[in-house]
């Protein structure tokens, strides 16, 4: 690509959900621009984005792919971005260091709510961005229609940029609705002028009226000229439109068939003159700095086969040359992306996306520079909502695995993973079952390390639920010369729900010796790691009250056994119950779907606590339910179907609580079948 500075630049983020054509969209950019000399298809897999293996096995993004090009004079950095909401975490990360967002859709009515957790993001963060309406080809609805249930949707208003010229269901032309001029699409080459069609007039009017309205909201002047039914100048439509799109108070929309590469040149000539500048981003995001120094953050992190971590980086003040130290690291290099193609460059000017490679201790969201404390605000860490059991299927990979899931944190931060302190099982958290399924694919191609899975093992617990005084226990072993005894007397309680376990003692007259008493609080504690029911206890107060003890043959590990003997004799007699672990979840879904996701929670033994609408988000509600872990596996799944993919919810453990006893007799009869604690055969329902 031609090195010379250009003499703009702007850095577009290609949106929107799953399905809706973002990376038939970013193949026919940089087609009309020149950046390739044939366009690829999603379904060949051979498109400048969704390079990765695993993004073609599945005909669908799940990185973000970055690509650049050329067009008046102006290089473009496009970033492709996934629609799956499994993915959001790589779209929200990429879209803090855009300037403009395309957000492509379908004209399906019953597909736009899909699009609200988008809308909701990009105004919270105030990023300016345009609609495009894809596959106009395959409408089945009039696009006064489409424009009106968009508009239900976003809390900025959606003004129409074109009017589209449909000629029995296929789109073969638009009317621009500032200069009112008809253009007529030709496969292969730019629109041509054409008459106005006399037989949308009505319809163009009603559409070029409301986009005016809106623009006049913001501008007096223009409000004045409507009133007086002045007819304002393209110039000063273009104006406003520049201003209240780079402002984030106007959201325009234009309509097409990427495919066929109609629509495009609008689009691109429209992001050419209307979206805002880099500087004028990064001095909305920034605000005033002081000096010229070096900022720039990190949107996206890789790691890659032949040159190891990349790093990808909006710069949003200065430049960075090779060789220059960032956050005390100098950079591997620079380089300019195309898809996975690299291109090595010597600076990176501010409003440029580039990559630094080895930046090993730099992470997503960082803020990079060469001295001072700027932080950079980053997008908000998801929180996992599904599970996955993991081991490598050779043993000998146990060793690798740890190195291996702690690269891919660093590429997608929407991931966790824990070693269960109770079910000693790596557990793997991510977005749903297709985020993991990917992330386990990667660790079978990029590091060898084929994995077998099952749903997280339960943490049940158990406790008593009545006291036991006196159990006895006595440890007495003779094998020649010195022996073993120990001898002690407990009493036992159960505790409120989640008070733990306390351990004290009421030895009078040194009928246990003071030394061995440790030994005795050990014992007890060992053996509340699997309880008569098999797992843990918890909840209990346990009290060494009397005893007694050889002077010879007695030692602190006779005094364990014997404390373990008496907790196997006693605790039996208090009546031991199973506990299950119960979240707090806080559910975030359309009002319309809120009936069905409260009857979701109570057909899963859930708690609901209540509900209320979000004060910043209208026709939204917020949901605030108890349930039982073991009801969890498979919620988000259930819930996204019920709401057509954007209902989420956070979550955090909250307290224990008594299983029910039909569903107790079956956990323990699982346990008893398979010999364990049983909890990965129960997960599986």
């Amino acid at each position: 690509m031609n090195e010379k500075v250009k003499s703009g630049s702007r850095n577009v983020a290609i949106v929107g959900p799953y399905l809706s054509g973002k990376t038939s969209l970013l193949e026919s950019l940089l087609f009309v621009t020149g950046g390739i000399s044939r366009k690829g298809s999603v379904k060949d897999g051979n498109t400048v984005g969704d390079s990765a293996t695993e993004a073609r096995d599945r005909h669908m993004s799940v990185e973000i792919s970055t690509a650049n090009t050329e067009y008046n004079d102006t290089r473009f950095t496009f970033v492709d971005c996934p629609g799956s909401v499994e993915f959001a975490q790589e779209t929200y990360n990429a879209l803090i260091g855009v300037d403009a967002a395309i957000v492509v859709c379908e004209p399906i009515n019953e597909r736009v709510l899909t699009l609200a957790p988008l809308f909701k993001f990009l105004d919270d963060w105030e990023i300016p961005h345009m609609v495009f309406v894809n596959k106009m080809d395959r409408a089945n609805i009039h696009v006064l229609e489409t424009l009106h249930s968009l508009k239900a949707v976003s809390s900025r208003p959606l003004v129409a940029h074109q009017y589209p010229i449909m000629q029995t269901e296929q789109l073969i032309g638009f009317i621009d609705l500032v200069s009112e001029q008809a253009y007529h699409y030709h496969d292969g080459a730019p629109a041509d002028p054409i008459p106005f069609p006399e037989e949308l007039k009505e319809e163009e009017h009603i559409a070029r009226a409301e986009m005016l309205e809106a623009l006049a909201d913001f501008d007096d002047h223009l409000l004045e000229e409507l009133l007086e039914d002045i007819e304002p100048p393209q110039e000063e439509i273009l104006k406003d439109l520049k201003m209240e799109l780079g402002a984030d108070l106007v959201v325009p929309v234009f309509f097409g068939v990427a495919e066929q590469d109609y629509g495009v040149r609008p689009l691109l000539e429209a992001l050419l003159r209307e979206a805002p500048e880099p500087e004028t981003t990064a001095k909305h995001r920034l605000g005033e700095q002081k000096g010229n120094q070096p900022l720039a953050q990190v949107l996206k992190t890789f790691y890659t086969p032949q040159g190891g971590k990349l790093s990808l980086v909006r710069v949003w003040q200065g430049k960075l040359t090779d060789g220059m130290n960032l956050s005390g690291i100098r950079p591997g290099g620079l380089y300019r992306l195309m898809g996975q193609q690299m291109e090595s460059v010597r600076e990176a000017r501010a409003g440029e996306i580039i990559a630094l490679s080895r930046m090993e201790s730099i992470n997503t969201g960082d803020t990079l520079q060469e001295a001072g404390k700027v932080e950079l605000p980053q997008a908000k860490k998801l929180e996992p909502v599904y599970a996955l059991a993991i081991t490598p299927e050779k043993r000998n990979d146990e060793v690798k695995l740890s190195s291996a899931i702690t690269k891919m944190l660093e590429e997608d931060p929407s991931l966790a993973w824990e070693q269960h302190g109770d079910t000693h099982e790596v557990i793997l958290w991510g977005q749903g079952e297709i985020h993991l399924q990917v992330t386990l694919d990667r660790l079978r191609s990029k590091y060898n390390l084929p994995m077998t899975t099952h749903l997280p093992q339960v943490p049940y617990k158990e406790t008593i639920r009545k006291s036991i005084s006196s159990a006895h226990g006595r440890y007495k072993h003779q094998s020649g010369g010195h022996g073993q005894f120990g001898d002690v007397y407990l009493d036992i309680q159960p505790l409120s729900r989640g008070e733990g376990f306390n351990f004290n003692e009421t030895i009078v007259g040194g009928v246990v010796p003071r030394q061995y008493i440790p030994g005795v609080e050990t014992g007890v504690r060992e053996f509340l790691t699997h309880g008569p029911l098999g797992f843990p206890v918890v909840d209990v107060a346990v009290t060494l009250t009397n005893g007694s003890y050889h002077s010879v043959d007695s030692s602190e590990q006779a005094f364990k056994l014997a404390a373990r003997l008496a907790m196997q004799s006693g605790l039996p007699q208090g009546n031991p119950t199973l506990l299950e672990p119960i979240v707090r979840l806080q559910v975030t879904t359309p009002n319309e779907f809120t009936s069905k996701v409260m009857q979701l929670l109570s057909g899963r033994r859930g708690q609901i606590l209540g509900y209320e609408g979000i004060h910043d988000w209208q026709g939204w509600d917020h949901l605030t339910a108890y349930l039982p872990q073991a009801e969890m596996q498979n919620f988000i799944v259930e819930l996204r179907s019920q709401t057509l993919g954007v209902g989420s919810f956070d979550w955090q453990f909250d307290h224990l609580q008594e299983v029910p006893d039909k569903v107790a007799e079956r956990i323990l009869t699982t346990s008893e079948n398979t010999g364990s604690n049983g909890n990965a055969k129960n997960g599986k329902k």
